[in-house]
């Protein structure tokens, strides 16, 4: 980069979005695209309660790159145009989280053909270099480090970190399922980071299938769908959260389904996640669900206790280390948290941060009770109410128009063992049960005929349409 500062034309403006857009057109041809688009057009500048001007970046990684590489070079084209003669400081986003816009306008970033463009830290990502990668609606605190591994999610953490590496050989799309809360979203902004980080010219493009939606359906009224497509399709790895949220809106899917088509098409990488596995998506039409199906399915399951308080200390120990908290919680404390949650892992990291906020330095020397208290309505009035073997079966029968005995019987006719093995199926998508003791509760059968019978159902629910809509009327049902 050059070290002579830019003449300022005439006498300066004092304009924070005006001096940015001439800084950063300079900036841009001098760093060049892939490192303009990665760490520079993805921030903000901004001021904070002084006056100070901040360039405030999306993560601490872009913060860095960018005091490093391009702070000093940055200033020098910054105070040869600003006729105030500020400097700009960079903080990364958590750093800074109660600044103002420079101006009520956040960065304007620049297009590849030079236009200019806004776009705020927040929305989805657009096209404005041919390979940029975009920290667009990511959370900075969601990555493999911080993720908790456990038995029902291990598999999947696996393959999450393979696609992360950008290894040869992958399945595509991968399709990351399970019930809300339990780290689906999670495993996709660690996989966008570390894509990020491994590859930082490649373009990752991280979007909630609502996100798409209302971007599609915004470029269609303005008529700029052609921008929208290439936005997505020249992405070098592109992840779609929720996907569940497409079904029902058939321009949407068809839209979805093209973008999917041309990238798998030009060898690029997909990563996607829903509550249900794809086929069981029956709002999703037919051509869209087998292209959701056709890759490698991984379920997140739901955790055990064991998990669930391995998370809930490893969020205490990062309020520590921010130095919110002092000490560990209590055993009995986070045993108590548990107990009194939903099953979501979400909203036991709720009830954890707000503790957090309640008690403070006090954390290490609170009380079970003490802890109930404070949390209030936050907390359940009992322990959770959990999913049941007994309660599947129940509904299962009904569903069937059968008794639950016949469930648990010796009897193998088809009318019998296709009911029994959804049941199977169903008490391992929402129970903490191992094999054996689902094969215990059906009438004392062993292990291998439970896990049979799960894989049964799960090859099924891609090739039978009636089994996908009775495996997803049956699971509204259970969650009531």
């Amino acid at each position: 980069m050059g070290g002579l500062a830019v003449a300022s034309t005439g006498s300066g403006t004092t304009d924070p979005d005006r001096i940015w857009t001439e800084a950063a057109t300079r900036l841009r041809a001098e760093i060049g695209e892939g490192p303009f688009s990665s760490y520079i057009a993805p921030s903000a500048v901004r001021a904070d309660g002084a006056g100070q001007l901040i360039l405030v970046t999306p993560t601490g990684y872009a913060r860095d790159w960018v005091r490093k590489n391009a702070l000093r070079r940055l200033n020098e084209l910054w105070l040869g145009l600003d006729g105030l003669s500020r400097r700009l400081e960079v903080r990364c986003r958590a750093e800074v989280p109660a600044v103002t816009p420079a101006s009520a306008v956040a960065l304007q970033a620049l297009s590849s053909a030079g236009a200019e463009t806004p776009v705020a830290p927040t929305v989805a990502p657009v096209a404005d270099g041919p390979r940029a990668v975009r920290a667009a609606g990511l959370q900075e605190r969601l990555t493999f480090d911080s993720f908790v591994e456990g038995q029902g999610n291990a598999f999947a953490l696996a393959i999450a970190r393979q696609t992360a590496s950008w290894a040869e050989g992958h399945f595509n799309p991968i399709f990351f399922c399970g019930p809300y809360g339990y780290g689906k979203t999670h495993l996709l902004n660690a996989i966008a980071w570390e894509a990020q980080r491994l590859k930082p010219d490649a373009k990752v493009v991280y979007l909630t299938a609502e996100r798409f939606l209302s971007t599609f359906v915004k470029a269609m009224q303005d008529r700029s769908t052609a921008a929208f497509k290439e936005s997505l399709r020249t992405a070098d790895m592109l992840l779609l959260d929720d996907v569940q949220f497409v079904g029902g809106k058939a321009s949407t899917q068809e839209e979805l389904l093209s973008t999917l088509t041309a990238l798998i098409e030009d060898g690029k990488r997909i990563v996607l996640s829903a509550d249900r596995p794809p086929m069981a998506l029956t709002e999703v039409e037919p051509r869209l669900r087998s292209h959701l199906a056709a890759g490698l399915t991984c379920p997140v399951e739901p955790a055990d206790r064991a998990l669930k308080i391995a998370v809930a200390q490893n969020r205490i120990a990062a309020f520590a280390r921010m130095g919110l908290v002092s000490g560990e919680a209590p055993r009995e404390v986070l045993e108590q948290l548990v107990d009194r949650t939903p099953g979501s892992v979400r909203e036991l990291e709720g009830a954890i941060n707000t503790l957090a906020a309640s008690v403070g330095p006090r954390l290490s020397s609170l009380g079970a009770d003490e802890a109930v208290a404070l949390l209030g309505s936050a907390l359940r009035g009992g322990p959770e109410r959990r999913i049941t073997v007994d309660e599947i079966q129940k509904t299962v029968a009904e569903h069937f128009s059968m008794k639950q005995a016949d469930l648990l019987s010796e009897r193998r006719t088809r009318a019998v063992a296709r009911p029994r093995q959804i049941a199977m199926y169903l008490c391992k998508q929402h129970t903490t049960r191992s094999y054996p003791d689902i094969g215990r509760r059906f009438g004392g059968r062993d292990h291998t005929t439970v896990l049979h019978g799960v894989r049964k159902i799960e090859e099924l629910l891609a090739t039978d349409d009636q089994i996908a809509r009775d495996v997803e009327a049956l699971t509204r049902k259970l969650r009531g």
